[in-house]
Order: structure tokens, then C-alpha cells, then sequence
């Protein structure tokens, strides 16, 4: 049985040029009454205007994963990095016991995900990836951004939590991505898609435990990112805001 999130307005807050529509993904199933789906626990749809900075702070026992969609945001860290960040340079941010970091928009605006997993164990050290796709999101095909830990993937997760997305032209199919024992948390970051009889735009979501999500038609320009979830995976309630 497919189950719906919808966008929805009232859960987005602004910090002056900051402003995001924090989602809680196990709000999907609400009869389960549990914000988090599975480790998957907060996603926020974040917009930062031209001169926006977030100082430098700390998390820990977050797995982070940024995934621009449109414009560029500058990364500083503790480990020394300085790195901007775009749809070409995605980052994962493995706070585990401690990491600090500071987000920038010097040049343009910025749209993008600010992924919140809960880690598998606490205190595991703190480090940052990097990746880099110079021709940026794929179009017509799924690309593997983050995967658990031992599989080959750009991003590792330390979590049993696999990251896909996909821009699609309109008026072309996709079959979603699926793997056995993990369920399927699919997000329209941007146009729109049909799945059987449920149409869904951006902002909405759609997920099934036993990943009988198949085929999304897009009824225009879309971009679109697949998680698979782990439900039952072991996961620490000690995050900064995975944990919440």
C-alpha cells in the first residue's frame, strides 16, 4: 500500500535569508507514530538567498548528507576544508563524536536537501566526503549518490540507508530503485510524477514498505530522490537532530 506526504506549507520557518520546510519522514505513515522512518529521521528542504551564513557549529552522531539541487553553497569545516558545494559536488558529513562546520552563499542563491540519518553506533569518529560529478544530475537515469557501509557508492553511509536521484524529461518513464528488505521513501525535489493513480508535486512524497513502487511517469521537467530504508536497522537516538 503506497502511502502520501504532502507538502505542506506550515511546517517552514525562515531565518532572515534562511529558510527551510523541515520534513519528518515517518510522518508518512502516521498511524505508526514515529517522526522517523526507519534511521531516516529528518529531511530539510532548505533555501538560502545570495549572502546567507550559517556560522560554524557542531553536530554529533548526525549522518549528513547535503545534496544540492540548484546554485552553490560554500562548506567550511574543522578538518580545514573549504569547498563549495553545487548538483556537481555533493557532500556527506559523518559527525559521529564531533564535527564543526559553517555553510556560505557568497555568489547565488542556493536550493537543496539537508539529510539527517541516525548513525548505527555513537561516538564513531568525524569526517567528511566529498562528490564530485562534473556533468551533474543524470538525465533519464538513477544515480547511486550513498550507500551503507562496504558498498561501492561515491558517499558511504554509515546506516543501512541507500541515497538515488534523477532528472527526468517530460513525458518519460522511470522504474524506481528497489532493493529486497529495504523500503522505498521517494521525493519530488522539483516538477511532477504520476504513480499508478496518485500524482505527486514538488514537495511530496511517496513510500512503500515493500518496495512495490515501480513506475513514475513525469508529466514534466522533474527531479526526483529515492531512499531506500533498512526499518528495522539498528540506530542511536544521540544525534543533534537525528536524534530528535
Amino acid at each position: 500500500m503506497f502511502n502520501v506526504l504532502r507538502a505542506e506549507p506550515k511546517t517552514t520557518f525562515e531565518y532572515g535569508p534562511f529558510r527551510i520546510r523541515r520534513m519528518r519522514p515517518g510522518q508518512i505513515q502516521p498511524e505508526k507514530n514515529d517522526d522517523a522512518y526507519g534511521p531516516l529521521s529528518v529531511i530539510d528542504h532548505a533555501t538560502l538567498e545570495q549572502g546567507t551564513l550559517v556560522k560554524m557549529h557542531e553536530h554529533n552522531n548526525d549522518e549528513i548528507l547535503s545534496y544540492m539541487w540548484r546554485g552553490s553553497m560554500v562548506h567550511e569545516d574543522s578538518a580545514g576544508n573549504r569547498v563549495p558545494l553545487s548538483p556537481k559536488q555533493l557532500m556527506m558529513m559523518n559527525a559521529g563524536e564531533s564535527f564543526w562546520h559553517e555553510e556560505s552563499t557568497p555568489l547565488v542563491s542556493a536550493e537543496m536537501l539537508q539529510i539527517f540519518i541516525r548513525p548505527r553506533q555513537a561516538n564513531l569518529e568525524g569526517r567528511v566526503q566529498f562528490m564530485t560529478r562534473p556533468d551533474g544530475i543524470k538525465s533519464n537515469e538513477w544515480t547511486l549518490l550513498a550507500a551503507p557501509e562496504g558498498i561501492e557508492s561515491p558517499l558511504e553511509i554509515r546506516q543501512a540507508v541507500y541515497v538515488y536521484d534523477i532528472r527526468m524529461d517530460e513525458n518519460t518513464t522511470t522504474e524506481v530503485p528497489s532493493h529486497a528488505g529495504f523500503a522505498q521513501w521517494l521525493y519530488v525535489m522539483d516538477g511532477e510524477i504520476s504513480i499508478g493513480d496518485v500524482t505527486l508535486s514538488k514537495g511530496d512524497a511517496i513510500s512503500d514498505e515493500d518496495s512495490a513502487l515501480t513506475a513514475a511517469n513525469a508529466g514534466k521537467d522533474t527531479t526526483l530522490v529515492c531512499f531506500l530504508v533498512c526499518l528495522g536497522a539498528q540506530a542511536i537516538l544521540e544525534g543533534t537532530i537525528s536524534g530528535k
